[in-house]
């Protein structure tokens, strides 16, 4: 009698626990056969050629809902022109939000744009994540719990390309031509903090740009008179393109470092022309597709059969497709942890408990990790040399605080 009444507990509380384990939690934009994502992209506008990041982003996910999607749902990503203009990011991002039922604003590209949706997915608890800038506000989880960037702070590249410059060129005359906005300021900043109290000797000029200037060539004839030998670009790839080719056909020969943004062969260094190009450097954390030791590895084959399938219209050379195919690689992996618990609530909690993840176009030795006091997932880079036809390492992995790892 005492073995039956026990055997009756014992399926009872397995009954009443059973529909605990098989509960599914939905936010807005998920059933059991979709989950419904938006972003804003700059698909017209004077950042257009980084409009490519989002293309690769559908791309990818056309190829994940393909092999069956995430734990058996697809993904919708619905991916909206914003112009790169801050008015109309807020406007497309409240349409996402209020009218297409998203569960979450993934990638939206451009400090300025999230910049003007920061405060209101903040105050809606809309997760804001794996933005497709480098403000260090972006990893403020105290006061904005809801946002995470993805890649390198600004902070951190710009103190890398400072103690790149200090280590190789002590006695570098630098100048800096900046977009006039939180972006190229806060690279400056960085820059000079890198520098720490050699930043007013180094520093020969800075000039800043807008991005409605049709060219930045008075900017560089300005910086070309102050008699510096080291051009940081903290810039767009169509401001730096003009950039590097004015001041080739001024006969300045500067050694050129860019800033992520610019940092493209297939959208600077070709439109400025890659004679002029040669020599011109960038951190990076990306392997580059134009080098035959990543084209020809596994990760690199996957990622050229995924282009000539997905995204046959896209130059598989561009770095801005190796960033988009690996942001959205960031994101299926927080969807497959969340299992069936796609609120979003649980969306920030599995994007800040990232440990030592690796994608495959990320360089060797550079991993994600996040935390719920630590919204910056990439930290880690490595400065690059452009030879005429591909990137070249210099020097190690460099961290946060530029020591080699």
């Amino acid at each position: 009698m005492r073995r039956g009444a026990t055997l009756v507990l014992f399926s009872a509380a397995l009954l009443a626990v059973a529909p605990a384990v098989a509960e599914k939690k939905y936010g807005p934009g998920v059933t059991d056969a979709e989950i419904k994502i938006g972003q804003t992209m700059p698909y017209s506008g004077p950042a257009s050629a980084n409009g490519n990041i989002g293309k690769a982003m559908l791309a990818y996910f056309a190829k994940v809902n393909d092999e069956g999607g995430i734990n058996g749902r697809k993904v919708t990503l619905l991916s909206l022109d914003d112009a790169y203009q801050p008015p109309k990011t807020l406007e497309q991002t409240r349409k996402l939000v209020e009218q297409d039922n998203v569960l979450l604003i993934f990638g939206s590209l451009g400090s300025a744009a999230n910049t003007a949706i920061h405060k209101y997915l903040n105050t809606n608890k809309v997760p804001h994540i794996f933005i497709t800038t480098g403000l260090s506000r972006w990893g403020d989880p105290k006061n904005y719990p809801w946002t995470m960037g993805w890649q390198p702070s600004l902070q951190t590249e710009a103190r890398i390309h400072a103690r790149y410059i200090l280590s190789s060129r002590p006695d570098a005359r630098i100048a800096v031509l900046y977009q006039n906005d939180d972006f190229g300021k806060e690279m400056l900043g960085g820059l000079k903090a890198g520098l720490g109290d050699k930043a007013a000797k180094m520093i020969a000029a800075e000039v800043s740009y807008e991005v409605s200037d049709p060219t930045v060539d008075q900017q560089i004839i300005t910086l070309q008179a102050s008699g510096a030998d080291v051009l940081l670009h903290y810039s767009l790839s169509r401001f730096s393109a003009q950039a590097i080719r004015k001041a080739y056909d001024m006969g300045w020969k500067p050694q050129h470092i860019l800033a992520i943004p610019a940092g493209s062969i297939a959208q600077t260094f070709k439109v400025a022309g890659v004679d002029k190009s040669i020599g011109a450097m960038t951190a990076t954390f990306m392997k580059d597709v134009n080098d035959p030791n990543w084209a020809n590895d596994a990760a690199g084959r996957d990622y050229f059969a995924f282009m000539k399938k997905y995204y046959p219209a896209g130059d598989p050379y561009d770095e801005r497709h190796v960033q988009g195919y690996t942001q959205a690689q960031t994101l299926a992996q927080v969807l497959k942890q969340c299992g069936d618990d796609l609120t979003r609530e649980n969306i920030i909690r599995q994007a800040a408990s990232l440990k030592n993840v690796e994608l495959p176009m990320l360089l060797p030795g550079i991993t994600i990790n996040t935390s719920a006091s630590d919204y910056h997932p990439l930290k880690q880079m490595q400065m690059m040399r452009f030879d005429g036809t591909h990137w070249v390492a210099v020097g190690g992995i460099l961290g946060a605080e530029a020591t080699n790892r």
